[in-house]
């Protein structure tokens, strides 16, 4: 879908602001001044509004000397200041850089010394960890400004800014996004998303969600994660609908949304449908008339789950996709029941194939497709794809392979076309949606002192749908104290990534060239 009364993009070659997502509020300030355009529970913005605080946003940024390319972190809740910040940044041509609010002091240190962001706006509440952060950091943004009731310095720094009328010109591959995922060598790594990416991406759930400028969608999902930013808030803006925002999930919140506010879709994450469903009580006994669907990624969802939904009127549809690549496949409603377990077909905009295991370690010319029903590689080629991670060309090598990425994971698809995942090629574990990268965790552990050598791997759960298993091999002379090791951990890891089990273990099973043979593990009790 063309973006709405604009003429056609440039050729990549010349940069233009036509592919500045920056611009798309004002798009919609000129056709729809007066419709809402955000509402977070404290501020309602109409576009004419949003559009004018976002280019305040960006004369801000330029005129603390930010220039093209220079990331601007946000350490926020949900709430309109987000949108605001993100697309501020991009029309001055800057990076936005999500932080993940549950991360402690060291690992925000960590995102700010790799990535090196020029600014930095967090949480009036969080400003401790943040000033931890920066003690610790080697690099310190220019700017910094705490958001909140407590603190009138965003508000102030908006309304003494000049806006910034025109968005800068970019071309289709330069970066706007600039969004943490952790990798396999244990360290975090920012993935450039691009321009082009955010404009195919939003086409594609403008095709797959039918999103137009009615539609009024909720987000409870957090801002820093792909399905807050990338899957839902980033399209909608693009269709010019209406933003809800929730600052936290609470699921009678949710629907008391969903009913007053009319909503007519929202997403989340397996571990919250379930809490969702058990709090509908009677009150969906007269139905959400407006509630087209409920979007679920990030983990799988049971089907009994789904059809639990159904008998109340309620449609679950899956999708799937990643940081460096948002939705590659995706179910239509009406596919919701019968394809049930299934991610749904491959997006419109972005070629996607499954290759198989045995020819996806050669060249992308010789890659073979897996047959129907058998088990092979999901690889993505076209404009969703990200430009590369940060900084890192080694992994960016391993992944890009002649314009294709491969994603890791595994799947199978049937005769229809439908995608079913059965497990990733990756370790990666998902718990509560959350992304948990055992090489990561497991290089934290080591610095312990009773722990010699360790393990992790994901086991089911009936809520979080994985968390990890620690298989930990102890130094002489030390017991294992749970309560300590626990608490040592939560001074330097967010909690979703902290193991539930742990399994001290006399040896572990090793391949003859000496590493650890994790399947095995994974039939351990």
């Amino acid at each position: 879908m063309p973006f709405p009364n604009s003429p056609p993009s440039p050729p990549a070659a010349e940069a233009s602001s036509l592919h500045n997502i920056g611009d798309w509020p004002n798009h919609w300030a000129c056709i729809q001044p007066g419709e809402l355009a955000v509402h977070d529970g404290d501020t309602q913005l109409d576009w004419s509004t949003f559009a004018q605080r976002v280019a305040r946003v960006a004369g801000w940024l330029t005129e603390e000397g930010l220039v093209f390319g220079d990331r601007v972190a946000i350490l926020l809740r949900n709430r309109s200041a987000y949108p605001e910040l993100a697309f501020g940044t991009a029309r001055m041509g800057g990076i936005c850089l999500p932080i993940n609010l549950r991360l402690t002091p060291r690992e925000i240190a960590f995102q700010l010394d790799d990535g090196r962001p020029a600014a930095i706006f967090f949480e009036i509440d969080l400003r401790e960890a943040v000033h931890e952060a920066l003690a610790i950091a080697r690099h310190q943004p220019a700017l910094k400004v705490p958001v909140g009731e407590e603190s009138d310095l965003y508000a102030l720094g908006l309304k003494r800014a000049t806006p910034l009328e025109k968005a800068v010109p970019v071309h289709a591959d330069d970066p706007v996004i600039l969004m943490y995922t952790s990798g396999t060598t244990g360290d975090p790594k920012g993935a450039l998303l691009p321009h082009r990416k955010a404009l195919f991406n939003a086409r594609n759930a403008v095709l797959n969600f039918q999103t137009h400028p009615k539609d009024r969608v909720l987000v409870v999902a957090p801002l820093f994660h792909s399905l807050g930013l990338q899957i839902l808030t980033i399209p909608l803006i693009y269709a010019g609908g209406s933003l809800f925002l929730q600052d936290r999930f609470d699921p009678s919140r949710v629907w008391r949304a969903v009913a007053d506010e009319k909503i007519t879709y929202f997403g989340g994450v397996p571990a919250m449908h379930q809490r969702l469903f058990d709090a509908l009580g009677t009150s969906a006994e007269s139905g959400f008339p407006d509630l087209r669907f409920i979007f679920t990624a990030g983990s799988a969802i049971s089907t009994e789950l789904i059809r639990d939904f159904s008998t109340r009127g309620i449609i679950v549809i899956q999708g799937y996709g990643q940081t460096e690549t948002s939705t590659l496949c995706c179910l239509d409603p009406e596919d919701a029941l019968r394809k049930a377990g299934s991610v749904g077909r491959p997006v419109h905009h972005g070629e996607v194939r499954i290759i198989r295991p045995e020819s996806i370690a050669q060249n992308p010319a010789q890659w073979r497709n897996a047959d129907v029903g058998e088990t092979g590689e999901i690889v993505v080629k076209g404009p969703i794809t990200m430009v590369g991670y940060w900084e890192r060309p080694g992994p960016t090598a391993e992944v890009l392979l002649g314009g294709w990425l491969r994603t890791g994971d595994l799947a199978q698809q049937d005769q229809e076309g439908f995608v079913t995942l059965v497990g990733r090629a990756r370790e990666m574990l998902i718990s509560g949606g959350e992304n948990v990268y055992p090489a990561e965790v497991e290089a934290v552990y080591r610095e312990h002192p009773s722990i010699r050598e360790i393990a992790i791997i994901g086991i089911p759960h009936p809520t979080w749908g994985e968390t990890g298993r620690a298989h930990i091999l102890l130094e002489q002379g030390y017991t294992h104290d749970p309560k300590s090791l626990e608490a040592w951990a939560r001074e330097r890891l967010a909690p979703f990534k902290i193991p539930r089990e742990v399994v001290i273990e006399a040896e572990l099973p090793r391949t003859a060239s000496g590493k650890i043979r994790k399947h095995l593990l994974r039939g351990a009790s």
